[in-house]
């Protein structure tokens, strides 16, 4: 049979590709896949059982159950300073990857372009393309933190098509975060160009430094983000595969049409699990969130400190729970490292170069792992690096 050869021309996620390797090694301690290490909250995973066993389990209305948009939309109020309208400007999706999807295939035509912080989330470039869009990496660099800045923006910005920014912050791979200066410092040139924002908040929980800030809080930016969240990552749901969008009704609307078609609507129990979490997980102050957060933040002052003793440099992230290191000093690449570093002590990390260009002399080490399986992994490290 013929097939479709944009899709034959995208390459297999670097993640996967590298970790079908490490599924045949059982004695492996993998440092790679961005999955929290903790069960879902009991009292999440025991709402959806009840509501399973209540007899819920029919289709929800295509944007979401209304208790569970009005509960987001309280709870990014609350958290983040954003106000949105439950009825009209939240939709919920089934996982942060398909509203990444739902917003690039209804902001961009064909061959417009999609600025694209580089190092970054796999997923930004194939959807991309497959929406159409052509992928315009942004440089940003360790010197910065991994920050966007104005300079790397304009530049990439400058004679393009480009037509849609994606915030990814904090973001995946690097820990980076963006400061309220950070992101105003951006305004002037997303107005000058007439860009619609995508921002990716999926680690907004997981900032170690300060309170995240959220992209549309700043003044000037609601009106042109669609702003994307969900519960993986913060609330230990990742195999629940709940997320949302929340955008300027016109944006939102448009975006129902494809999720309509595409995924009908989220999954009910999934839903009920997602409205426990923020209405009982509210009552006792997202207890549950904050003990994870505190592990997480325990096990990245540990990676970063040793792998700096080692002599690979990384920065102390500020979100997310990954490690950013650098291996140059090495005289390897990325993957050299990765696919030496496996073979010989089997300990997987990821490649940088999975996340573009900009990576390549880095590997990305997840610490959504016991601190017990980290101090073993350092020291087989170590052990390599002695070799």
């Amino acid at each position: 049979m013929r097939l479709n050869k944009t899709i034959q021309q995208i390459k297999p996620s670097g993640i996967r590709e590298f970790f079908d390797i490490v599924a045949t090694m059982p004695d492996a301690l993998a440092l790679g896949v961005g999955e929290p290490d903790f069960a879902t909250p009991w009292f999440v995973r025991d709402s959806a059982i009840k509501s399973i066993q209540k007899g819920y389990t029919a289709y929800s209305s295509n944007k979401g159950m209304p208790a569970l948009c009005e509960r987001i939309a309280e709870y990014i109020d609350e958290r983040f300073g954003v106000s949105y309208n439950p009825k009209e400007e939240i939709i919920v999706t089934m996982g942060a990857s398909e509203a990444i999807d739902l917003a690039l295939r209804v902001l961009i035509e064909k061959g417009d372009g999609v600025l694209i912080p580089s190092p970054s989330y796999v997923s930004y470039m194939p959807i991309t393309t497959l929406s159409g869009g052509v992928p315009i990496p942004v440089a940003c660099s360790e010197e910065n933190d991994f920050r966007l800045t104005p300079e790397e923006l304009e530049k990439s910005a400058s004679g393009s098509n480009a037509k849609v920014l994606i915030m990814p912050y904090p973001n995946n791979p690097t820990g980076a975060i963006m400061r309220k200066e950070d992101i105003e410092a951006l305004l002037p040139i997303i107005e000058k160009y007439d860009l619609a924002v995508v921002s990716d908040e999926i680690y907004a929980e997981l900032t170690y430094d300060g309170k995240h800030v959220s992209v549309p809080s700043i003044k000037g930016l609601k009106e042109r983000t669609v702003l994307i969240n969900g519960f993986s990552k913060a609330f230990a749901m990742t195999g629940w595969r709940l997320g949302y969008t929340c955008a300027p009704p016109d944006v939102t609307k448009a975006m129902l049409k494809v999720h309509q078609y595409t995924a009908l609507c989220a999954p009910t129990p999934s839903q009920y699990a997602g409205l426990s979490a923020l209405k009982e997980g509210r009552e006792d102050g997202y207890r549950a969130v904050m003990d994870m957060k505190e592990e997480y933040d325990r096990r990245r002052r540990y990676l970063t400190g040793a792998l700096n003793e080692l002599g690979l440099n990384c920065k102390l992230p500020g979100g997310a729970f990954y490690v950013f290191a650098n291996v140059s000093s090495t005289g390897m690449d990325g993957q050299q490292f990765a696919r030496g570093l496996l073979k010989a002590e089997r300990v997987a990390v990821v490649p940088g170069d999975a996340f573009g260009e900009a990576g390549k002399n880095y590997v990305r080490m997840s610490y959504a792992t016991s601190l017990r399986t980290l101090m073993e992994a350092v020291k087989r490290i170590k052990h390599f690096l002695g070799k």
